[in-house]
């Protein structure tokens, strides 16, 4: 059985391893010039014969005319209307960054004793800082960050209090104590196992920490020693386990696809391949595998706001887990994903939720997940929807490629 060292208490490192034309072409002969209705013939009155004959020859043209204006009126007015419409977010708006078009945001924070103090992360070493509730956003600068010819993506970022922690690739620590006004780094060991993909922060100087290859740590002294909540990563608990009959687990590469925790500190990952998923609770000394009961390869895991599971399958699919907790059990909910995948889900309240997904792929439910509509307003948007995060029931963002942030707007 593999263990992971612990540390050097004295040390500040850790140990971790159609055309007009074509609309008449078979348009019989006696309706190709049209007579005129019979509500528009005349009555008998004392004006004379020629007189009558006049006016009903005048009312003829002028009433067929206006015929073949009304013919022609709805393809004209289709085609201004298509020119005209510009769709809006109903419920969300556009926020236009101050960074390259080709960033990815990847995470989004505010600091719990002022929700109008922000940091939002991405790739490319962008870190973004607002005080306005996420209305504006400035480039953040860290010098600490900015010491080594390094192009950092950062992945996380979490608060609690004024405490705040900031982890990247390639690997990088940072930690606050005054609400981001600085932050300074934290050295790690070059015997990592993986890469940071995810930070809590849990407590007064106390954080939990993840890697892509399932090695999960925390801290209780600002992040000068880490000590191991699981005993060995994922791939060594998978070499001793492949004969326990989980699919795909010999394929399996050493590194989560996606991961999640719920409130209470339980985790769901997503193998890289997406053949199968894992899952972890508190006190746990192993990771757990799980079967995918779906024919499709899962995309992404996450937990309801009731304490259920959703999953995301590679084509567009969502399925919920029947009940709360852990579950192998799930039932396809029908969304309108036009055959694009489905990325994320976020949780607003316990009823309703957002989903986002490929080429700006954005659903709603407001019944725990057994319906979804699609905002086709944002079919407009050019990018991928990566991740829904919701602060509060008032503040969220969803965030993409290319710089896209949706900010919620209620």
């Amino acid at each position: 059985m593999a263990t992971l060292q612990l540390t050097d208490c004295s040390k500040p490192v850790i140990l971790l391893k159609s055309s007009l034309s074509s609309l008449f072409a078979t348009t019989p002969r006696h309706l190709r010039y049209p007579q005129a209705p019979s509500r528009f013939i005349t009555k008998a009155s004392s004006s004379s014969p020629l007189q009558q004959s006049s006016i009903c020859r005048r009312r003829f043209i002028a009433e067929t005319t206006t015929i073949s204006l009304s013919l022609a009126t709805p393809f004209l007015g289709s085609v201004q209307l298509a020119k005209s419409e510009e769709p809006t977010l109903s419920e969300w708006e556009r926020v236009y960054l101050p960074i390259d078009p080709g960033v990815v945001l990847l995470d989004v924070a505010f600091v719990p004793d002022d929700l109008n103090h922000g940091f939002l992360l991405g790739t490319r070493q962008t870190i973004l800082e607002t005080k306005d509730g996420g209305n504006t956003w400035v480039p953040r600068s860290i010098p600490s960050a900015e010491d080594e010819d390094f192009n950092y993506r950062f992945n996380s970022i979490s608060f609690k209090g004024k405490e705040g922690w900031i982890v990247g690739k390639p690997a990088i620590l940072l930690y606050t104590s005054d609400a981001g006004e600085s932050w300074g780094r934290i050295p790690l060991s070059a015997q990592l196992p993986g890469d940071m993909v995810y930070i809590k922060a849990t407590g007064e100087k106390s954080a939990e920490m993840v890697t892509d290859e399932g090695a999960i740590y925390v801290t209780s002294n600002r992040g000068y020693n880490w000590k191991a909540a699981v005993q060995e990563t994922v791939s060594a608990t998978l070499n001793r386990t492949v004969s326990s009959g989980i699919s795909g687990a010999s394929y399996y590469t050493g590194t989560f696809n996606t991961v999640n925790r719920s409130p209470d500190g339980s985790y769901v990952a997503v193998s890289s391949r997406g053949n199968f998923y894992l899952t972890w609770e508190p006190g746990q000394p192993f990771w757990q595998p799980h079967n995918r009961a779906i024919a499709r390869r899962i995309q992404n895991m996450g937990w309801r706001a009731d304490g259920g599971l959703w999953l995301l399958v590679r084509g567009g699919g969502l399925y919920l887990s029947k009940g709360s907790g852990i579950s192998e059990e799930f039932e396809e909910v029908p969304v309108q994903s036009r055959g694009f995948g489905i990325l994320d889900v976020g949780y607003r309240s316990t009823e309703e939720a957002w989903a986002a997904g490929g080429s700006g792929i954005l659903l709603r439910t407001t019944n725990g997940g057994k319906t979804w509509s699609r905002d086709k307003a944002a079919d407009n948007i050019a990018a991928n929807l990566y991740s829904v995060k919701f602060i509060n029931d008032k503040k969220g963002f969803v965030l993409g490629n290319d710089g896209v942030l949706l900010r919620y707007l209620g």
